[in-house]
C-alpha cells in the first residue's frame, strides 16, 4: 500500500458570474508553481451530482506535512492567486484531512 499523505487540501469555489470561471481556473493554476505540494490540481466541477450544483471550481493538493502546507501559503504566488480569484468568487469552503 503507497504512503498516504499527511495532509489533503480541498477546497471548492464558486463564481459570484459564471462568465469568470475559467478566470477563476487560471487564478487558481498559479498555485501549481508553489515547489511544496505534492499533487495540486485545479479542476472545473463537472456537475455530475444532480443534488449540488453550488461548486463551479474544486482544488486538491497534498503535502507531506503540516509545515509543507504552511510553506505553501506562505509563498507569494499564494497571495497572487488570492488577489485575482478573490473578487470574482462567492463561495469558498476549504477541507482538510
Amino acid at each position: 500500500m503507497p504512503a498516504r499523505p499527511a495532509i489533503r487540501h480541498v477546497v471548492f469555489f464558486s463564481a459570484r458570474d459564471a462568465a469568470d470561471i475559467d478566470r477563476i481556473v487560471a487564478g487558481l493554476s498559479m498555485l501549481a508553481e508553489i515547489p511544496h505540494s505534492e499533487l495540486f490540481e485545479v479542476r472545473r466541477n463537472t456537475r455530475a451530482d444532480a443534488l449540488s450544483g453550488e461548486v463551479d471550481v474544486v482544488v486538491y493538493a497534498e503535502f507531506a506535512s503540516t509545515e509543507a502546507m504552511e510553506a505553501y501559503k506562505a509563498h507569494p504566488i499564494y497571495q497572487q492567486s488570492i488577489d485575482v480569484v478573490r473578487p470574482l468568487r462567492e463561495l469558498r469552503i476549504a477541507a482538510d484531512f
